[in-house]
């Protein structure tokens, strides 16, 4: 057994037991602190609260007769303050927002804001640099749904001359599906904020459901009640132009739109997290990254009703400077169930994606697994490259692999231009892609087609690699469309579907239980067989 700290603030780390597994280890492990009982785990990434500043603490993980020590030595705290003492009374009614907010401004440099149990209601709460906010166990808290008594953010901001700055100077702020809009402000949200940490054990709640006057209700009405002004949904943590920022152990469920949504961010650490919403929830993707770097995911659980995880960069009508690559993420250990994608990269990544590392995660029942979708106008710069996806395995997933240059959502999404399968010229609004490798990957139970893969006629997906691949169908799979591109239909049992490609590397891939062929190749230059 392998044991390192992967994150530790002054209360709290994050200790990852690796045995070669997914999300979960082989064993149940009694964890001891200090000396003190702590409970068991059986994940392999874990939380550990409770750790005292400024000390080596020890960290036993017991099983059978095995014992695997940590040592997790913390920072210094300079002080505490409990929201209690700035007035919140978490009983579920009082509007606790600035009372909480004020111990978040009064928190010294280093040190902590403890939200102890309660239930506390708030509108919006504002991240400051330099401290840590814990959420205790059975701390809840729960967002306000009265939209008309929630402030808003304009999209972006621009300098003015003459006060030293440009008119070149862009502040973002609002961002919805790679555009700058004016925005709710979120549940949680940082704005040019670093050295950051809100864990814990406790919950962040968005509290919104399907009811007349909440947002899953005519979720396409982004107009604010008796101004006719268009603001998108809130986030439920919405970050932007921030630096190491870490969320570390919260549930965080039932959020309006995206759950977290970091833009233009570096250093962000998302770790053992719950993310939950109901399966037909609207837009509740788990979390996005969007012109970000540095990201790590892992030892997270998703159930939502959107994508898990989706990776983005903005779309082309954005300023140029507000929608750079996304690269250098990190995504292991994670558990992605009932969503529509597990992990996904597009639609809007005008700025490029580039260097992701999926690794020891496992999808159930979610739509498709890996997926990647784009489109023409999407931009020249609009690369997916670098992009690995190794030991993974798949339950019940309609298609375990998905890459869609064709994709269809957007207003201008079925026009001509972008459905077109005839090669058009290559021109400043041509996406493209670099090689993609997919190895050690077993999906059972799969119901569509092996893999859904669709470079554009103009710009071929230059390698394909599956290497070690597994694929299996469920006897009884209904039909579905494995793809969201105009004339694409339901299909059931199907193998690999590969189009406009030009290297299709084939290496130890066994498809089992299909219709038909269990390669099926068009326009694809070369297949080699290893």
């Amino acid at each position: 057994m392998q044991a390192s700290v992967i994150w530790r603030n002054a209360r709290a780390a994050i200790i990852e037991l690796n045995d070669g597994g997914f999300f979960e280890t082989d064993s149940t492990w009694d964890i001891e602190v200090n000396g003190k009982e702590a409970g068991t785990t059986e994940r392999i990434e874990t939380f550990i609260s409770d750790l005292t500043p400024g000390i080596r603490n020890v960290v036993k993980f017991t099983h059978d007769r095995e014992t695997v020590e940590v040592g997790v030595t913390t920072p210094d705290e300079t002080a505490t303050i409990n929201v209690r003492d700035c007035g919140a009374k978490g009983d579920g009614k009082h509007d606790d927002t600035v009372n909480i907010q004020a111990a978040i401004m009064a928190c010294p440099k280093g040190g902590r804001v403890l939200v102890p149990a309660g239930t506390y209601l708030v509108k919006s709460l504002f991240l400051v640099s330099d401290i840590n906010i814990e959420l205790r166990k059975d701390a809840h808290l729960l967002a306000s749904i009265d939209r008309k008594t929630l402030a808003y953010i304009p999209g972006t901001l621009h300098g003015e001359a003459g006060k030293g700055y440009t008119r070149s100077d862009l502040y973002p702020l609002g961002r919805w599906e790679g555009v700058s809009v004016n925005t709710y402000c979120s549940l949680i949200t940082g704005l040019s904020v670093h050295n950051v940490s809100l864990y814990g054990e406790g919950t962040i709640d968005g509290q919104t459901d399907f009811g007349d006057d909440n947002w899953w209700h005519d979720f396409k009405n982004l107009y604010r009640p008796e101004e006719g002004r268009e603001i998108a949904r809130p986030r439920m943590v919405f970050l932007s132009q921030c630096s190491h920022v870490s969320l570390a152990g919260i549930h965080v469920q039932n959020a309006p739109a995206w759950n977290l949504h970091p833009i233009l961010s570096d250093h962000i650490d998302v770790l053992c997290l719950k993310i939950s919403g109901p399966k037909n929830s609207h837009n509740t993707d788990g979390c996005n990254p969007e012109s970000c770097s540095f990201v790590r995911i892992m030892g997270d659980e998703f159930s939502v009703g959107d994508d898990c995880i989706a990776i983005k960069s903005g779309k082309l009508g954005i300023d140029e400077q507000l929608r750079p690559a996304t690269h250098d993420i990190l995504i292991a250990h994670c558990l992605m169930h009932d969503g529509h994608g597990a992990v996904v990269l597009g639609s809007e990544a005008a700025g490029g994606i580039k260097d992701v590392m999926v690794r020891d995660c496992e999808f159930v029942r979610t739509d498709r697994g890996l997926r990647i979708k784009t489109r023409r106008g999407r931009g020249e710069k609009a690369i997916n490259e670098g992009i690995t996806f190794k030991h993974i395995r798949m339950d019940h997933v309609l298609t375990p692999f998905v890459v869609n240059a064709f994709y269809f959502c957007d207003k201008d999404g079925k026009t001509d231009y972008v459905q077109s399968r005839k090669p058009l010229p290559v021109d400043e609004r041509t996406p493209g892609f670099g090689p993609l490798t997919f190895s050690d990957i077993k999906a059972t139970n799969c119901q569509a087609a092996a893999s859904y893969i669709t470079g554009l006629p103009e710009r071929k997906i230059p390698s394909l690699t599956f290497e070690d691949v597994d694929i299996s169908f469920d006897p009884d799979a209904e039909p579905s469309k494995p793809a969201m591109a105009s004339g694409v239909g339901p299909m059931a049992k199907q193998g690999l579907i590969v189009q406009n490609v030009h290297d299709l590397v084939l290496h130890n891939v066994s498809v089992t239980g299909q219709i038909g062929d269990a390669v099926q190749a068009e326009k694809v230059d070369n297949i080699m067989r290893r």
